[in-house]
């Protein structure tokens, strides 16, 4: 998907850039998301339960679901963390900014990672917003059309942007705390308007700390190069273990979304329906894993999602 428009007088295309002359991001991702009532999972044995649904929609939908080399794996633990400010001014504006680390027996591997991230259902609007931090190591740039159910019934679809960057918080390069004024404007340019008062801090999303229950299932083969690796993961609230959430989705990368087989993609939407319907009554409509964290304490805040 080309970040072009055309000249309204000359009709040729052109191609659109941020402020330092930087094209615009394109998007090179698909990922299909199906939001589940985190109570439906008390053990391992409930993603496999899950699988079921999975295998059955695909069968109906003629897609492969090849789950020999998953076989054995065991659950992903991973820890995320949401920073917004007391009024959640991030995530009213459509901004999510959260950090993740990973966990292997028990303990931290590898270094936290950041993701920041602008969601907006209008495509324009998402690869206008220019992500990209200012920070001296690396990152890595995650443009996606994401798709969702409907809101209002089961066997729908509709489609959010997610405009994300990616790093790793090395010590050796970032040493400074992400939650102070300064240091978020800094890190993330595009903020600066929007934190106007320097007295903002960043704190703790409803002083919730989330664990990750991640199991991958299987790759899905809808034809024409057209791969996406599913897994199925539950979050819930540290501490008291409350479950908060599941979600099953998958995931495909592409150079260009002309390139994807438009059969391939009727098969996508195909499984992706029918699958809601089989897991019917696991899915919980209106709402994604963050809006369940932000949603914890109460009243819920404005959002894009």
């Amino acid at each position: 998907m080309t970040n072009h428009h055309s000249n309204p007088v000359t009709g040729a295309s052109e191609e659109r850039f941020y402020a330092d002359g930087h094209p615009l991001d394109e998007v090179h991702y698909l990922e299909a998301k199906v939001i589940l009532n985190g109570l439906r999972f008390t053990s391992v044995q409930s993603f496999r339960e899950f699988e079921k649904f999975v295998r059955k929609a695909a069968k109906a939908a003629r897609v492969d679901f090849e789950t020999d080399r998953y076989e054995g794996l065991r659950p992903q633990i991973r820890e995320v963390l949401f920073l917004d400010t007391k009024e959640f001014k991030l995530y009213n504006n459509a901004f999510i900014l959260r950090r993740r680390t990973a966990y292997e027996d028990g303990f931290p591997a590898g270094e936290p990672e950041i993701v920041f991230k602008f969601r907006h259902p209008d495509l324009d609007t998402a690869s206008q917003l220019d992500v990209r931090p200012s920070i001296p190591g690396m990152y890595r740039v995650k443009f996606k059309e994401e798709w969702l159910p409907r809101k209002d019934r089961i066997g729908g679809l509709r489609s959010l942007y997610s405009h994300n960057v990616e790093f790793k918080l090395d010590p050796l390069t970032f040493s400074s705390d992400l939650t102070t004024h300064e240091t978020l404007v800094e890190v993330f340019p595009i903020l600066r308007p929007l934190m106007a008062n320097e007295n903002e801090r960043l704190e703790l999303v409803n002083r919730t700390a989330v664990e990750e229950v991640l199991q991958k299932l299987g790759a899905l083969d809808f034809g024409k190069g057209f791969e996406a690796e599913s897994n199925v993961a539950v979050w819930r609230t540290r501490g008291d273990q409350h479950q908060l959430v599941g979600e099953f989705s998958f995931q495909c990368k592409f150079q260009r979304r002309e390139d994807l087989s438009a059969r391939a993609l009727l098969k996508c939407d195909e499984f992706f329906k029918l699958l809601q319907h089989e897991a019917q009554d696991w899915i919980s409509l209106g709402t994604t894993k963050t809006g369940a964290v932000y949603r914890l304490k109460g009243a819920p805040p404005q959002s894009h999602e």
